[in-house]
């Protein structure tokens, strides 16, 4: 199988393939690792969808094109007008023509260049450190919202790099995402994977339901045994999740895209971004907390303006602006923040490959929904790009704003499982210019 590598020699799959689901779909506590979530408080937003561009997209070529500045910095893109009160690069038509439904975060930044712990900042809103793994926002939503029961909390179309960013962190394996397989692009409804939600052939509920009970009965025997119950206990909980979730229709569902409209289908593209695109908003309705889909390539150190005028940014660019206007269309958007990012950006300066490198002093980020600003860009960077002009923002600055509206004090503390208090964002503040 072809996997794309990044230059840091990292491999990224843009979706996981099709598995094997483990006898009785027991497998799913393996992969959905979540425990009995707390409600929070009454507010605008619910739900998150994270659209994640691995390997740092050039967004000086897209959120924050410089047609003014130097050759060598300018790039080769023109600059469209958007409903909106700012301009974007001219291969981004479609997001132009709903400019009016989001912001762009113009002013981004942090100072991690290097593509796995700049993945972390952006993903936990916390500085990585060697001493402690932060859970990333998908994980904080699996704890700290609740969840109708038979739906995961936590959902992800594709693991983040090397499987350790997108996690529980500090607050445990309980907490990780649950994982999709598949989707083939025209729809992917009959080829989606959703593992541990069906049963083998031939085997029932009811069937589930005995094979459960002496499960159970063992598991009592075997914690008589064990000093340390308290894994033991956790096991009980993803398992019972499991089981909740077999037994339940709603998250199946959510994955059945033939209940869609073929023009609904053909507004979201045919790729496999489009595919869990589609899926990510049925999962939103369904209760689902956060979702992540991410669609890779944008490491750019050669042929940045061929790659992106033909490959990466037609997909993105129809995907992105079908998932935003449909969840408007169906009164879901101001239940539901969409944040489209990459880890950081590429550089200003144009290289001899006709690319950019690596970037973090500058970047920019879409967010719509949730009681967010629509129509508005937040900060400037500099005549040539180089770093963020008026009101900056930081990854933790970010994800502060993001739970705070979802009614989440960034401020509040958690514990690790070792007890140790732990700040939500230790350094990030609200950005109260970006909330309408």
């Amino acid at each position: 199988m072809f996997r794309k590598t990044d230059c840091e020699g990292f491999h990224r799959r843009d979706f996981l393939q099709v598995g094997s689901i483990g006898m009785l779909g027991l497998s799913l506590p393996a992969a959905l690792r979540a425990a009995p979530a707390r409600p929070g408080k009454s507010t605008k937003a619910k739900s998150v969808i994270l659209v994640w561009l691995p390997g740092g997209p050039a967004t000086i070529d897209m959120w924050d094109n410089k047609p003014e500045a130097p050759e060598g910095i300018r790039g080769e893109f023109k600059s469209i007008s958007t409903k909106g009160d700012f301009q974007l690069a001219e291969h981004l038509p479609k997001m132009a023509a709903i400019g009016d439904k989001y912001s762009v975060v113009r002013s981004l930044h942090h100072t991690i260049p290097s593509h796995a712990p700049a993945t972390v900042f952006m993903t936990t809103g916390n500085k990585p450190t060697a001493s402690i793994q932060y859970p990333s926002y998908g994980s904080l939503c699996s704890k700290l919202l609740s969840t109708p029961k038979g739906v995961p909390p936590y959902v992800v179309f594709s693991q983040l790099r090397n499987g350790a960013a997108g996690l529980g962190g500090y607050l445990g394996t309980s907490y990780n995402p649950f994982t999709v397989e598949g989707g083939n692009g025209r729809g992917g409804a009959k080829s989606m994977s959703v593992r541990g939600i069906s049963l083998p052939n031939g085997f029932t509920i009811e069937d589930l339901d005995k094979r459960d009970q002496l499960l159970s009965g063992l598991d009592k025997k075997f914690q008589e045994l064990d000093k340390n119950a308290d894994v033991a206990n956790g096991l009980d909980s993803f398992h019972q999740q499991a089981l909740d979730i077999l037994r339940s229709d709603e998250t199946k569902k959510a994955f059945d895209l033939t209940k869609e409209s073929k023009s609904v289908i053909e507004s979201y593209g045919n790729t496999p971004l489009a595919t869990s695109a589609l899926a990510a908003r049925r999962l939103v309705e369904a209760g689902v907390r956060f979702v992540t889909l991410t669609t890779g390539g944008w490491d750019t150190h050669s042929n940045n303006f061929t790659n992106l005028k033909t490959k990466l940014l037609p997909p993105l660019d129809q995907t992105l602006s079908a998932l935003i206007a449909d969840l408007d269309q169906r009164g879901l958007l101001d239940s539901t923040i969409v944040m489209c990012a990459g880890e950081f950006g590429r550089t200003p300066k144009v290289n001899a490959k006709s690319g950019r490198d690596h970037w973090a002093r500058s970047m920019a980020c879409v967010i719509a929904g949730g009681g967010f600003n629509r129509g508005y860009a937040h900060g400037t960077t500099d005549a040539s790009g180089m770093a963020p002009a008026t009101e900056p923002v930081t990854p933790d600055d970010l994800g502060a704003t993001i739970f705070h509206q979802l009614g989440i004090d960034p401020h509040s503390e958690l514990n690790t499982s070792t007890g140790r208090p732990m700040q939500l964002f230790r350094e990030g503040t609200i950005v109260n210019k970006l909330i309408s």
